[in-house]
Formats: C-alpha cells, structure tokens, sequence
C-alpha cells in the first residue's frame, strides 16, 4: 500500500513565504476544505494518509513535500532554502523514521523538495532560489551508492522545478518548456501544458491516476487524451500561497 503524510493548514498560513506571484488574501477556511479533499482523494485511490496535525508557527508547513523525497532506498531531510521554512523538518524526521532509514542535507547546501525530480535513477534538481549547487554536490555524495545521479537543470519564472516539470509516468513528463531548460529531458516525452495555463505543470501520479488541479481544464484534457485517469482537486486557495498538488504529500511507496 502507497503511504502518502500529510500536515494540516497551519493558522499562520495567510503569513506563507510568496517569491513569483502577488499576494492575495487567503480564506483559511476554505484552504482547509480543499486540504481536506485532498486528502479524500488520496484515500479513495488507496493511499495509507498519516496526517500530521497543523503546525501554528510554520505558516508554510502544510506543504510537506519540501522538507524530504523519498527513493525506494532512503529518504533524503532536506534544508529548505527560507530560513522560515528551516524547522518543518523535525516533525517530518519523526513521522518519516519509522519506515524508511533517513540521510540529511546539511549546511551551506540548501534544497526544497519541490526542486527534486526523481525519474528512475536519475535526480533533476532546479536551480532555484530556494535550491543550490552545494546541495547537488552533497546530494550526489549522499546518493551515488544507491545508483543516483543527481543533475542541476536551469529555470526561471517559478519557484520550484515542479512548477515547471513533474513526472506523468516513466517515460512521459507535463512540463511547462518556458520555464525550465529542456535539454536534461531530451529522452522523454514532453506532454506540454497549454499555453494559457502556465501553471499546469504539476501533477500527482498516484497508481494509475493523475491528480490534478480544477483550475487548468485545457491541460486536463491533454492528459486524458493520452489515456490517463485524472483526478480533479480544487486547491485554489492552495495557488495563492505557491501551492501545488505535489506540494501538500511525501509519498511512500508500498
């Protein structure tokens, strides 16, 4: 069974750092709501969902996947790039550690693990500015025993890799190619997002579905033209503070 942790909206979360977009007010109500669904959705596809209680002085905190990733082998604790950002990793050690052995990133290195794509073997770390090179350097020292490459791939106009690119299946990326240098991914296939949804890249493969955000219909229908099974979630309140459906899980797989 896949594992998927999950941490509640903090109360704070009208406070959550904002790098590429303008902040708007956020109804933390309704943020919760669509958490909730989230949620929801996780569990009618099967996932096991450990939820984690809010965190009231990380305003950030519901978005778990920049504190680790998780290889089949180990899990990488990341040390995410804003210093606010910095203390959401002691709750995920303790909910991650009793079921996979853990590595840490440690200074001057800094990575957030929406920055990390694993396909296969290979590791793409955008070269953000929540991402560094000294974590590519570390990374790389950390994980070339199990057989990972980890490679720095160029982007701008986001925050986060997975802004721009995530992984549809082995073979296949959504990507949005304005944003990210496409020469790491020659040797996929690059579905692209549709042009007047840019922010369409991100999206959540679980089994055999795809979750995804309600907010972008045109790139919907580009992956259900290709046979995949999508999942609908609304997170828009989520958008508001650089959130994604990748964002708000570390998923372990079975």
């Amino acid at each position: 069974m896949v594992t998927a942790i999950t941490r509640d909206v903090s109360p704070r979360f009208n406070e959550c750092e904002i790098t590429h977009i303008e902040r708007t007010p956020i109804d933390l109500n309704v943020a919760r709501a669509q958490h909730r669904e989230y949620i929801n959705a996780l569990k009618q596809l099967g996932c096991n969902v450990i939820e984690l209680p809010a965190e009231p002085d990380l305003p950030d905190s519901v978005f778990v996947e920049d504190t680790a990733f998780i290889l089949p082998e180990v899990a990488v604790i990341t040390r995410p790039g804003a210093d606010s950002r910095k203390p959401e990793t002691e709750s995920i050690i303790r909910a991650l550690s009793p079921y996979i052995n853990l590595v840490h990133v440690r200074e001057p290195a800094t990575v957030d693990g929406g920055d990390v794509l694993v396909i296969g073997k290979n590791i793409y770390v955008g070269l953000s500015t929540r991402s560094n090179r000294e974590a590519i350097d570390q990374l790389n020292d950390l994980l070339w025993e199990y057989g990972y490459t980890v490679t720095g791939v160029e982007l701008h106009d986001c925050l986060h890799l997975k802004s721009a690119v995530t992984r549809v299946d082995d073979e296949t990326l959504l990507i949005n190619k304005n944003w990210v240098n496409t020469s790491h991914f020659k040797n996929f296939d690059l579905l692209e997002v549709d042009p007047s949804e840019p922010y369409a890249a991100n999206c959540l493969p679980i089994g055999e579905s795809i979750i995804f955000p309600l907010a972008f219909p045109k790139t919907r229908a580009r992956l259900e033209a290709r046979g995949y099974k999508v999942v609908i979630v609304d997170v828009s309140e989520l958008e508001k503070a650089e959130g994604a459906v990748t964002c708000c899980s570390l998923i372990i797989a079975a």
